[in-house]
């Protein structure tokens, strides 16, 4: 082994294992915690195109104990206006089941630490049932009690859009994250 590949692996083995002890010291992020009562966030969606649009979103949880369903009322830089709701059905301690009126089919959500990962195939023109792409969603739970979620859009397996949302609890920090 070269001297070079090995200072690579080396350092390859130390950038994994700092990502992977940052993730193992923040509490454990469950979408009932975070998402139950009310929450805002702000985002962007930008697609290869040029097509740039910001929004906000005010949304409202309710847990029923096995169910998370999450209505987001979004509110584009445009002035359109949109609605979604997600069910998040809890399938075992760090994994969830979701559907969205616009979602084909179901989501696998896992959780792993502070992390959250999903993705879903959608048709960004639901009425027409035009437009399908794949959305690969990383949500994870700050320390400062602030989730960003940031999802890579791609449509035939090939990127087109990147989209950044940052949630924060509605009146208050959000769920309490320990700095291990």
């Amino acid at each position: 082994m070269s001297k070079t590949t090995s200072l690579m692996s080396g350092f390859l083995f130390l950038t994994l294992a700092s990502v992977s002890t940052g993730a193992a010291a923040a509490e454990p992020f469950r979408f009932e915690d975070f998402f139950a009562g009310k929450s805002k966030a702000v985002g962007s969606f930008s697609a290869i195109n040029g097509v740039k649009r910001k929004f906000t979103v005010d949304l409202t949880g309710k847990w029923d104990g096995r169910t998370l369903t999450l209505r987001e009322d979004f509110v584009f830089d445009d002035g359109t206006r949109d609605t979604k709701t997600w069910r998040f059905v809890k399938t075992g301690p760090s994994t969830y089941s979701g559907t969205r009126e616009d979602v084909i089919g179901e989501t696998k959500v896992t959780l792993h630490g502070n992390v959250a990962r999903f993705n879903y195939l959608v048709y960004l023109d639901s009425a027409k049932q035009a437009n399908k792409v794949r959305f690969y969603d990383k949500m994870v739970l700050r320390s400062d009690g602030t989730v960003i979620n940031t999802a890579l859009v791609t449509k035939f397996g090939l990127p087109v859009a990147k989209t950044v949302v940052e949630f924060e609890r509605a009146g208050g920090p959000a769920v309490k994250v320990s700095k291990r």
